[in-house]
């Protein structure tokens, strides 16, 4: 069952956040995972989007969602992001089932 992971992140520490990113396509290539979006300049269409990054992620299933999350590459690079931004992220799933 296909499954999103939505982001919202706000960049307070660009230099930190960049060693971050610029190691992040390279880890990401030997999950499962597919990049959809990132923006830093999304279209706001209702409420408040205080975020100043969205990042849209899909997966193949929950399982390797979790198995690109948990992983000690990830894990390695994930401090970079956590000491130069805060972060809120959910994971969803496709309409094909209605399982998580």
């Amino acid at each position: 069952m296909t499954v999103y992971i939505l982001s919202r992140l706000t960049i307070h520490d660009r230099a930190e956040y960049d060693k971050y990113e610029n190691q992040f396509e390279e880890v990401f290539a030997n999950f499962n995972g597919k990049l959809l979006s990132v923006d830093e300049k999304p279209l706001v269409l209702a409420g408040e989007w205080e975020a100043t990054r969205s990042v849209l992620m899909e997966f193949p299933s929950k399982e390797d969602a979790f198995t690109w999350m948990q992983s000690d590459a990830y894990q390695r690079i994930s401090k970079h992001r956590n000491a130069g931004s805060t972060l809120s992220s959910i994971l969803v799933k496709s309409t094909e089932t209605d399982e998580i």
